[in-house]
């Protein structure tokens, strides 16, 4: 679920940058930026700490973003994140942004869960199945999960496609009782 204050974020940056091929790329950043603020604590201790000055906490995030090859425009979205207290935040900006762009591009996000990392090839299969099956081009968003047996649960707003071994054995459970 994407928290209100997220959207009003996402639809300034999808004005500044203008189209949204050109939001895709700074989304890409932002959520490398994200990726990266996830796996260092410090970084996420940091920005909440507000004993700590604005002034480190801008040099600390320019020094990452260039480390990380972020462009000017990432880094200014990030200042502004800084300066209005929402730097910590930014996953569920990023999360908005990309709702953004999804509805630009006619766009339909794929949850999927899969017993096991699925190949490039089966990935691209898969989305090209679940296009045909939906009408619209589909982004999908992986996790794994070994429970499943093998196959892949795929969820598309509120549609559940269940082709895992766990939810064939379910139903033939369910048809034994």
């Amino acid at each position: 679920m994407i928290r209100r204050f997220a959207r009003p974020y996402a639809r300034a940056v999808m004005d500044v940058v203008g189209d949204a091929q050109r939001g895709a790329a700074l989304l890409d950043e932002l959520r490398r930026f994200e990726q990266t603020r996830k796996v260092a604590p410090e970084l996420h201790e940091l920005y909440a700490n507000p004993g700590i000055d604005a002034a480190t906490k801008t040099n600390v995030t320019r020094a990452v973003a260039q480390r990380l090859g972020l462009s000017d425009m990432a880094v200014k979205v990030l200042d502004v994140l800084l300066r209005n207290h929402r730097i910590n935040d930014l996953g569920a900006i990023n999360e908005a942004l990309a709702e953004l762009i999804r509805a630009a591009t006619g766009t339909v996000a794929a949850e999927v869960r899969a017993a096991q990392q699925p190949t490039p090839a089966e990935l691209e299969e898969l989305r090209r199945t679940l296009e045909k099956k939906v009408g619209r081009k589909v982004e999908v968003d992986v996790s794994v999960d070994p429970s499943l047996l093998g196959g892949f649960v795929a969820k598309i707003g509120s549609e559940v496609y269940d082709a895992s071994v766990a939810g064939k054995i379910n139903k033939f459970r369910e048809s034994l009782g």
